[in-house]
């Protein structure tokens, strides 16, 4: 992993990657995956070894972050619209929040990135090519880690932690079936490939999010302090 910072494509305008001299360090994985548990430790550790920390997610841009969430209690959002919400959502966070932390040599943990956004897109349709120019602007992560949990697991942890499932995070508007229970199974099958293959492609460090807390959390620990140099 190189330390010097680059963009997917032409990058955010005006922006010198090189003054750029945090880390960015991303989770990812489908939701209850454990990917914000893990955020926080982490970020309780870094701190505890005398880093600052950012901790960012999707949905949190001050400029659409509520309306995405207004708008999908509906029911009622179209792909290309929804793609183009989240996409604005990143873009306002990279600029306003990731970047200014990276300048200031924070460490910035995302709790997700670009690769879930695409993920969710392509099992929707889109095109990867697409996509892929459409997020271009995104930096380049230091390190990507995935959370890889069986879509079993996932329906468990769900009903334990929600007592429902979610329209969205069941894939109903993507048609896999009608009923949920089948439909969340088929979706998360369609984003664990995915992330598979995008694994391969930029380079995650896959973790097996179905081992114990403290043992997934040992993990991180270890590749990140192997990389910050932390003894």
């Amino acid at each position: 992993m190189s330390n010097k910072k680059s963009f997917y494509g032409r990058g955010l305008p005006n922006i010198n990657p090189d003054e750029l001299t945090g880390k960015l360090i991303i989770i990812e994985g489908p939701d209850c995956s454990g990917r914000s548990t893990h955020v926080e430790l982490l970020k309780e550790w870094l701190e505890f070894k005398g880093y600052a920390v950012l901790n960012t997610g999707l949905s949190r841009s001050t400029l659409v972050g509520d309306a995405i969430k207004k708008a999908k209690q509906g029911n009622i959002l179209g792909k290309t619209t929804l793609s183009l919400l989240y996409c604005t959502d990143f873009a306002d966070q990279l600029e306003n929040k990731i970047i200014p932390a990276l300048r200031a040599g924070f460490i910035v943990l995302g709790d997700r990135y670009i690769f879930t956004l695409m993920a969710r897109d392509i099992v929707r349709g889109a095109s990867k090519e697409w996509l892929k120019e459409l997020l271009e602007f995104a930096l380049v992560p230091d390190i990507v880690f995935y959370l890889n949990v069986c879509p079993e697991t996932l329906l468990h942890r769900a009903f334990s932690k929600y007592g429902q499932l979610d329209y969205w995070e069941s894939g109903m508007d993507a048609n896999f079936s009608s009923d949920m229970l089948e439909s969340f199974i088929k979706y998360h099958n369609a984003l664990q490939q995915e992330y598979e293959i995008m694994a391969k492609e930029y380079n995650f460090k896959i973790i097996n999010g179905e081992d114990s807390i403290e043992s997934v959390q040992n993990q991180f620990r270890r590749a990140i302090a192997e990389y910050l140099n932390i003894y």
